[in-house]
């Protein structure tokens, strides 16, 4: 039986576009012996999903679930993998990968790694700058150099009892079992506030669902770190029908539970933004600093609003101007865009409050 290592990405959403690579992977050798090694966020990621036989959780400096440093390295070398294939492009990943004893090592030779792996690819690149190309083909051309077929582009996330006994118990409290459709706002973003949209446009957009589209509720999402910004768009909302997560434990399982159940999504350029393709709920994504070509799912129910500007895309994680990229992106607008999406989507004829 092979034995094969998957390091998996650290961010949320690069985690979930690596989700058809992961499909093929597991489809193409149905009894090998896979195991994740994955950072805490991506585990609960793809929690509930068959890809994995076992998986070892690699610990960040601030969080305690797992291993990291040479107990890590120790685990893999446990369990033996002939190949290790290597979603993320660090060095240290490359290291610990050769540390573990592997064969065959996979990965994208960047960040001075090349000499660690047996695998090579090569990102492309244009006049010494990364071309952009989309994540999911990214990872998928790792699993093609084991020979992998592939199915599409499909995004795949799961969710467990536990997860919906969860967002239960928020649709019971929030009262959102009252209402005929519920649209997720999803405000965050760990990358940095340049991504980020006024939080009183998301107060007016929220308010522009509820008063404009009788039976509308809107929940607005919340990580750790975000519960008083959800706690401001609903204040400065100022309707019955706008709730947040903000009263409740947040995780990343509790908001895929929300998304998977929810009608429409509207949420900044951010990890959680993939959990509507996965679910296949149409979502309507604000670009502002970011190169929306990076992270392309080919999502039929999507739509993506970027305003052109002459200093963006950017990249940057904190804008130095005046962040006209978002700004620029009024209420109404998306609101519109919304509304056009979720007649193509479902067919609903959505009529308007006097």
């Amino acid at each position: 039986m092979i034995r094969i290592a998957v390091f998996c990405p650290n961010w949320v959403g690069d985690t979930v576009m690596a989700t058809p690579a992961l499909r093929a992977l597991r489809t193409h050798f149905p009894d090998a012996c896979i195991c994740g090694v994955l950072r805490p966020a991506a585990a609960d990621v793809l929690e509930g999903l068959p890809y994995f036989n076992l998986r070892l959780i690699w610990s960040s400096r601030n969080d305690h679930r797992g291993a990291r440093g040479w107990r890590l390295v120790r685990l893999i070398r446990r369990f033996a993998p002939q190949v290790a294939i290597l979603f993320p492009n660090s060095l240290r990943t490359a290291l610990v990968a050769r540390l573990s004893g592997a064969n065959r090592i996979v990965g994208y030779a960047r960040d001075g790694r090349s000499f660690l792996l047996t695998d090579r690819l090569h990102a492309p690149r244009n006049h010494g700058q990364w071309t952009p190309i989309p994540q999911v083909e990214y990872y998928l051309r790792l699993t093609d150099r084991l020979g992998c077929r592939r199915d599409g582009y499909r995004l795949e996330l799961e969710t467990t009892p536990l997860d919906e006994e969860r967002a239960d118990e928020v649709w019971q409290k929030e009262r959102l079992t009252t209402a005929r459709r519920v649209v997720v706002f999803n405000p965050g973003g760990a990358y940095g506030p340049a991504k980020l949209w006024p939080p009183h446009y998301f107060s007016e957009l929220a308010r522009m669902f509820v008063r404009r589209l009788p039976g509308t509720a809107v929940l607005v999402l919340c990580g750790p770190g975000e519960r008083e910004l959800a706690k401001r768009i609903v204040r400065e909302a100022a309707h019955p029908m706008v709730r947040s997560l903000a009263p409740y434990r947040p995780s990343i399982g509790l908001s895929k539970a929300c998304v998977r159940r929810a009608d429409l999504m509207i949420t900044t350029d951010s990890g959680p933004r993939h959990f509507a393709a996965a679910f296949n709920v149409p979502v309507v994504t604000l670009f502002g600093p970011t190169d929306m070509r990076w992270s392309e799912t080919y999502f039929e129910k999507a739509v993506h609003l970027q305003v052109p500007v002459s200093c963006g895309p950017c990249q940057l994680r904190r804008c130095p101007l005046d962040h006209r990229c978002m700004t620029a992106l009024e209420p109404e607008l998306v609101y519109e865009q919304a509304m056009a999406l979720w007649r193509r989507s479902s067919g609903e004829s959505l009529r308007r409050s006097a």
